[in-house]
């Protein structure tokens, strides 16, 4: 999905006067996908099996099998993004992943990559449940709403913020839930999983510790795995 604030989407209509979008998700323009894309990279070793949700043109993908080597699988709900990573020759399933991931077999693959679509989903949480049965672990990139730049626009004008990042109005955005670092920090509290790994992307890089990172970072990738039971870890010991 490709929409701004200041033309009409190429995917709306106009009708009875008015502005008529046709909802398309998993494919959100990410400002900064090359610096997105290398630092994914860096996170996952050659030769890994490699699934990513919301994978819209492929364009992540066909860098992991031609310079990684990895074995891939997408899934897209976008029909032109669908269409285009087939024609790049990838494997590409397309799907709504708030249908869930039930088709998709235990430990299938070793990771899960998710850029731009969490915040997109009706049911994040359940959905990062579900893709922990299917993959070792999950990168999520996510934008950051505590963003300088966003609380300067709320600050000033009042109004719900329009930035690279979130370059949407409040009317048309495909995203339901927008965080923080603080609420994904909070979020691992309630799901069966923990964070191993965050990075706020700040500039063209990544930052494993920054002074006033919630504040400075645009997005931030986060790496996780499920979490280890008590239980679990005092079986282990034994």
């Amino acid at each position: 999905m490709r929409l701004t604030s200041k033309t009409t989407p190429k995917n709306s209509t106009q009708q009875e006067g008015r502005l008529r979008i046709r909802p398309q998700r998993y494919c959100m323009r990410d400002p900064s996908a090359t610096i997105t894309d290398e630092i994914i990279k860096r996170e996952i070793p050659p030769g890994s099996r490699v699934i990513d949700l919301g994978c819209g043109d492929g364009r992540l993908l066909k860098l992991l099998r031609d310079d990684m080597h990895c074995s891939v699988q997408g899934i897209e709900l976008d029909e032109e993004e669908f269409l285009a990573a087939l024609k790049k020759g990838l494997p590409v399933l397309r799907g709504d992943l708030d249908e869930g991931l039930q088709y998709l077999p235990d430990d299938s693959f070793d990771f899960a990559v998710l850029s731009q679509t969490l915040q997109q989903l009706r049911y994040p949480v359940e959905l990062l449940e579900n893709i922990l049965r299917v993959a070792r672990r999950v990168l999520v990139v996510v934008p950051n709403f505590a963003y300088w730049k966003i609380r300067l626009q709320v600050l000033l004008f009042g109004r719900a913020p329009v930035t690279e990042e979130l370059p949407y109005e409040w009317h048309n955005t495909p995203n339901l839930h927008l965080m923080s670092m603080e609420d994904f920090r909070d979020l691992e509290k309630r799901g069966t999983f923990q964070i191993v790994k965050e990075l706020p992307i700040i500039g063209e890089r990544s930052v494993a510790r920054a002074t006033w990172a919630n504040l400075r970072a645009r997005t931030v990738l986060y790496i996780l795995e499920r979490k280890v039971s008590e239980e679990s870890s005092s079986a282990d010991g034994a």
